[in-house]
């Protein structure tokens, strides 16, 4: 097994158990298992009508979105993960919720051969693609997942955004735009992003900035048609310490600094 992908997987796993135990209110659990919805109110924005639609949901973590697509009219729901706890705890999730849904474990770039079946939605949200180092290769496997017809919904932090780094109350340029797949931004890190105190064990992982041209052209590359490309000012994490709230769950950057873009969404489509 790859180094990088192992440290991703432990680190992952580390996390999972966080997540799916989670008291700050980030996962809305309780929301979830109460038939409820954790999206935020950008993607349920975005994502469309859901109704008759088989939705396959990419990265899927501990599938609390996963089981929200169900209840926001979904025909049927299927998550995707490398991590086995996320899997186990996902399905616990099911479970609870008395929601069907299918949870696989399996690499992301493996989903074609794991999943053995088309569907009418793939959706991947919110820091998913970071951790893969080929962005072409991933959008070929999101083609591979849709039938004729079918959608891709994409949303993530902005590449721009996670070109930065917060220093003495001043954003300032830190990493390259685009990171090679042979030398990986690599980070230690004791904390998970809820803010939850508890301390992770397997700290170590490795990430890649993708260019927005990259990914764009890697959809187009693969097939897919772009339907649209939109840049937001908030992100659903505290990706700076001096983000303040711009709704439920969602932050921006503070009155009187520059705006820049912190995510995009883009939707997309599989014409034949």
């Amino acid at each position: 097994m790859d180094e990088r992908f192992a440290a991703n997987r432990a680190n992952w796993d580390d996390r999972a158990g966080l997540h799916a135990t989670d008291t700050t209110g980030s996962y809305r659990i309780g929301k979830v298992l109460a038939g409820g919805s954790s999206l935020h109110a950008l993607e349920a924005s975005e994502i469309g009508d859901l109704a008759g639609r088989d939705v396959v949901h990419l990265q899927c973590h501990i599938g609390l979105d996963t089981l929200s697509l169900k209840h926001l009219g979904a025909r049927s729901v299927t998550g995707l993960d490398f991590s086995p706890n996320a899997i186990a705890a996902a399905r616990g999730f099911a479970a609870r919720a008395g929601t069907e849904a299918r949870f696989v474990e399996a690499d992301v770039y493996d989903a074609a051969e794991a999943l053995g079946g088309r569907y009418d939605l793939v959706f991947v949200t919110w820091g998913a693609i970071t951790w893969l180092d080929d962005i072409f290769r991933w959008a070929r496997v999101v083609a591979s997942l849709l039938r004729p017809g079918g959608r891709l919904y994409l949303l993530e932090g902005h590449p721009q955004m996670n070109q930065l780094e917060l220093r003495d109350g001043h954003l300032e340029l830190e990493f390259d735009w685009r990171t090679p797949r042979d030398a990986p931004l690599v980070w230690d890190v004791a904390e998970t992003y809820t803010g939850d105190a508890r301390r992770l064990t397997a700290t170590r992982c490795y990430e890649w900035l993708h260019p927005l041209s990259d990914i764009v052209n890697a959809i187009i590359r693969a097939g897919l048609s772009i339907d649209f490309l939109n840049e937001h000012e908030i992100v659903v994490w505290k990706a700076f310490a001096d983000l303040v709230p711009a709704g439920d769950n969602q932050f921006a950057l503070p009155p009187g600094r520059p705006r820049i873009p912190m995510s995009f969404s883009i939707g997309a489509t599989r014409r034949t």
